[in-house]
Order: structure tokens, then C-alpha cells, then sequence
């Protein structure tokens, strides 16, 4: 036995220890399930959330989530992935607030300048990526 040990001290592996589940934030927990936090229920967002209970609410949602999730508010990137555009994008066009999937239908409807402006961006920048992405498989091919 060296002089740092004690012969109290068991090795690690030795020592039983619960596991204690891993929590989250409730923020952390909605972004997870796609949804705003201040429209879900207040027995969802006032204590942490265990990962098996966000992994129990994904796989069997209960209606509150369904309801949130069909028909919002949703939470910027939802709302930007619906509109086919960046989350920047929505920034440029001033759009803070959280729209509901109505108020994203009207939109994709008759959509303002700002939207065909940012969808077309959205595409170039897609275009753009599957250009290089395709050089550089070239190049990698020639390479071997």
C-alpha cells in the first residue's frame, strides 16, 4: 500500500452507486419535441424532464403534444422548415413571434415578397452545397 491510500478506500468499480436518471431542462425537453415551451401544459415545463419521459413522449404523444405539434404555436425552426427557409431568413423578413400551422398555410398561400425573396435564397444556398459536394466527390474519385 503506498503512502496517498488509505485502506479504507475501495476501487471505484467496487463502490455500489444508483444510477440517478439523466434530467433536462423543460426548454431543453421542448426543443427536443419540436414545440414552444410557453404553449405546452404547466405540468410539462415547471420541473426537469428525465430522458425516458421525452423518449416516452416521442414515441406515444400524448394529446396535448399532438394537438401543439399539429397545430402550434411552433417555435422558430419548426417555423422556418415549414416556410422552406433559414432561421436567419426570418429574422431578415422580422417575423419574432411564433406562428401557428394556420398562420404558416396562409403564408405558403399567398406568399408576401419577403417569403419568395428567401425561399429562392434558401435555394441557391442548396444548390450551392450540392455543387460542392459533388466537386469534392469528384475530386476524391480521381484521387483513388
Amino acid at each position: 500500500m503506498s503512502e496517498n491510500e488509505s485502506p479504507a478506500a475501495e476501487p471505484r468499480e467496487k463502490q455500489p452507486r444508483a444510477k440517478k436518471p439523466q434530467t433536462m431542462k423543460a426548454e431543453t425537453a421542448a426543443k427536443k419535441l419540436g414545440i414552444l415551451l410557453a404553449a405546452a401544459p404547466s405540468e410539462f415545463s415547471d420541473h426537469p424532464i428525465t430522458r425516458d419521459e421525452v423518449d416516452a413522449l416521442q414515441a406515444d404523444p400524448p394529446e396535448w403534444l399532438a394537438t401543439l405539434r399539429r397545430e402550434g404555436p411552433h417555435p422558430r425552426p419548426v417555423v422556418a422548415a415549414k416556410l422552406g427557409i433559414s432561421n436567419s431568413g426570418l429574422v431578415r423578413a422580422g417575423v419574432t413571434e411564433p406562428l401557428t400551422t394556420a398562420e404558416i398555410k396562409a403564408l405558403l398561400v399567398a406568399p408576401p415578397a419577403w417569403l419568395v425573396e428567401e425561399r429562392a435564397t434558401q435555394a441557391a444556398v442548396r444548390a450551392e452545397k450540392q455543387r460542392v459536394a459533388d466537386r469534392d466527390r469528384e475530386r476524391a474519385a480521381r484521387s483513388e
